[in-house]
């Protein structure tokens, strides 16, 4: 655990199967909601808001979509009108998300979000979204994909961004190895969780990437359960 795994998780594979993937994201947004990741995310964007009554989100790797209802409900009982971007590469995620907020009752104050099919640094934005972040992404890349990541990120989020990644230990690992041998029905959920852990990061891990980047105003903060909120408010 001294260093980052190098090991490919299997869902980075371009040939998963679409009903394995959506029960991949189920999964996994029952993990982020009752382990407290989406709190974490709704944390960040606290952070970020400066007061403002209107903001503009994107998210890089955004799954099925979760984290962003999660931030919408939010946005909606605070009095905050939001438009959200969501970036994956997998299209059968995106497929996903569209179809949960097509669910979804009105929200007041909550447009209709925005889904894109892409390599998200393909993506091009008529005007910089207020907010990008992501939620367990970061641990899917190498440090050198990483530095570029976080710069690229700073240059396309007009107040800032921030990461809800995992925090690398051998206590997390152990956990959430026990924790989905005994409820997981996913193949995908059962190899990766545990892997994910050991491709992510301690604080030092942070530090170093940001150096590399460039970045010397930055946030590192530890959150229960073993997860990191990394922010970077622009200047």
């Amino acid at each position: 655990m001294r260093q980052r795994s190098l090991q490919l998780e299997l869902l980075d594979q371009p040939d998963i199967p679409a009903e394995d993937i959506r029960r991949n994201m189920y999964e996994l947004n029952i993990i982020n909601t009752w382990l407290g990741g989406h709190a974490i995310t709704i944390a960040g964007i606290k952070k970020l808001l400066s007061g403002k009554k209107r903001i503009s989100i994107c998210e890089i790797g955004c799954g099925g979509g979760d984290n962003l209802l999660a931030i919408a409900g939010w946005c909606m009982r605070n009095g905050i009108e939001a438009s959200f971007t969501g970036i994956d590469i997998n299209r059968w995620c995106i497929e996903t998300a569209q179809e949960k907020w097509q669910q979804q009752s009105v929200m007041p104050g909550i447009e209709k979000p925005q889904f894109i099919v892409s390599d998200y640094r393909l993506a091009q934005f008529s005007t910089k979204p207020d907010i990008i972040f992501s939620s367990l992404f970061c641990h899917h890349f190498t440090n050198e994909e990483l530095v570029q990541q976080l710069q690229w990120m700073q240059r396309n989020a007009s107040t800032g961004f921030f990461i809800n990644d995992l925090h690398r230990h051998r206590v997390a690992e152990f956990s959430i190895r026990l924790l989905t041998r005994l409820f997981s029905r996913s193949y995908l959920v059962r190899h990766d969780a545990p892997l994910s852990v050991k491709r992510s990061f301690v604080k030092n891990d942070w530090k170093d990437l940001f150096q590399q980047a460039g970045f010397s105003n930055f946030s590192v903060q530890w959150k229960w359960a073993f997860r990191w909120l990394v922010t970077v408010i622009n200047n």
